[in-house]
Order: C-alpha cells, then sequence, then structure tokens
C-alpha cells in the first residue's frame, strides 16, 4: 500500500486524484494540502508544514499552484519524501529549485501525466526527424476557459521533443505584430481558451502538397490523475534525482 499526500486536494485535479484513489486498492491519501479548506475523506491541512510529523506517506503528489512548489520542496526534503510534481506554469526559479531537491529526494516531473501525450510527443520527434525542415510545424493547444498558463505545459513539451530533432528550431508565439514571411526554423504555438475543453493538442506538419496531422484529446481529467498516481507508486525506492513519464514507461 503506498501512502500519499495530495497538494492541491480541494483543486478540480485534486478531486479527480481522490476519486481515482478510491478505486484503487493498492494506494491511500492519507492527508490533502489545501489552503482554502473544506471537507475531505482525509485530514485536510492549510500548509504542509501543518501535517502531524506521525503521518504515514510515501509520496507527495502536487497538483496545486506553481508557486506553492518551494514550501513543498522544503517539507518533502525534511521528511524524506519523493514527489510528483503534475503542476505546470513554473517559471526559471521554481525550476531550479526543483533541480535542486533532486540532488536529495527523486522528483518526477512531468508537464502532462497522460501516457497518450508521451507517446504523442514521441511520435512527434519521430515525424521532426523523419519529415526535416521541407515541413512547417504548427502547434494548437484547446483548453477550458479556467487555465492560467498558455501556452500549455503540455505544447511546450511538444515543441521541446520536435527542436531536439530540428536545429535552430524557433519558438513563435505571436504573428499579428510583423508582417513577413514565415521562416523554415519557425515552430508556431497556439492556445485557445473556451469553454470545458479538458484538453486538446494537435501538431501539424505542413509540407509542399501534403499534411500531416498528429493529435491527443483527453476526454476527462481521469488521464492525468491516473498517470500521477501511477508515478506515486512507481517513485518510492528510487535514489534521489528527476524522473519522467519515460523514465517510468521504459520499466512497465
Amino acid at each position: 500500500m503506498t501512502n500519499i499526500i495530495l497538494s492541491g486536494a480541494l483543486g478540480r485535479m485534486g478531486s479527480a486524484v481522490t476519486a481515482a484513489a478510491a478505486e484503487r486498492g493498492d494506494v491511500t491519501i492519507t492527508a490533502g494540502i489545501d489552503p482554502m479548506g473544506g471537507a475531505a475523506d482525509y485530514p485536510l491541512y492549510a500548509s504542509p508544514a501543518a501535517i502531524p510529523a506521525d503521518c504515514a506517506a510515501d509520496a507527495i503528489i502536487d497538483f496545486s499552484h506553481h508557486t506553492a512548489l518551494p514550501a513543498l520542496l522544503d517539507f518533502a526534503i525534511a521528511r524524506g519524501l519523493p514527489v510528483v510534481v503534475a503542476t505546470t506554469g513554473h517559471d526559471e526559479s521554481e525550476l531550479s529549485a526543483m533541480r535542486e531537491a533532486a540532488k536529495k529526494i527523486p522528483v518526477f516531473y512531468s508537464r502532462n501525466m497522460s501516457l497518450g501525450i508521451n507517446l504523442l510527443i514521441e511520435l512527434c520527434r519521430r515525424a521532426a526527424a523523419t519529415l526535416g525542415t521541407g515541413f512547417d510545424v504548427e502547434i494548437i493547444e484547446r483548453h477550458h476557459n479556467r487555465k492560467l498558463d498558455a501556452p500549455s505545459g503540455t505544447a511546450l513539451m511538444l515543441a521541446d521533443a520536435i527542436a531536439e530533432v530540428r536545429e535552430d528550431s524557433e519558438y513563435v508565439y505571436d504573428r499579428h505584430t510583423v508582417r513577413r514571411q514565415r521562416d523554415p526554423h519557425e515552430i508556431g504555438i497556439h492556445a485557445v481558451r473556451g469553454g470545458t475543453i479538458v484538453g486538446e493538442h494537435e501538431v501539424m506538419f505542413a509540407g509542399r502538397d501534403e499534411v500531416v496531422t498528429l493529435s491527443h484529446s483527453a476526454a476527462s481529467r481521469e488521464v492525468f490523475a491516473t498517470g500521477a498516481l501511477a508515478a506515486a507508486v512507481w517513485l518510492p525506492g528510487k535514489t534521489a534525482g528527476m524522473y519522467a513519464m519515460q523514465d517510468m514507461v521504459a520499466e512497465m
């Protein structure tokens, strides 16, 4: 049985993790963190520091806000607990804090916890290597109207994977201020926000007289919750360091 502390317990993703955990027989959420307060089927605390020392825990899942990460990492290091960071929108100082923490504890970081998305990333990498700069790349991501960051972390993951095999790639987020022809090294990234869209990502490789499109659509938040729980079960026992979805998939 893996005991989990859930940060962001009362948020949309926290609620999805709670529901998914209830359907599994190998995990238990022993404590939740949420500064807003409320009710849950497990003890809730306003901050990591408020969690009692005798709270059973094998791992932490973070689905809170990216600004809560530094305090959560301090808590994890003090308790010697691995952390699954599933939040997006981190700035460079927060990413640096994550890398520093990984010198002392296992840190699993993915800007998208879906297995399908991580397959899409690999397919985009292979497509970019095969098609080369003769194909223009455009990434379109669509999310609900309450999502705070744009473009999505997943769109950037897709762009980064393509940039690994296409040298001198340039990310272009907005073209309305510049009147010029498209440069073949551009990777266009576009964000759409509306309604209750859980998450859609489309990568278009547009060549001469042909277009190749790769896409992924999430029908519910359960796919991300399931991935985060799988990571929390997999991570305990690993040595200190940074881990990603590809590391877990490689051991499956």
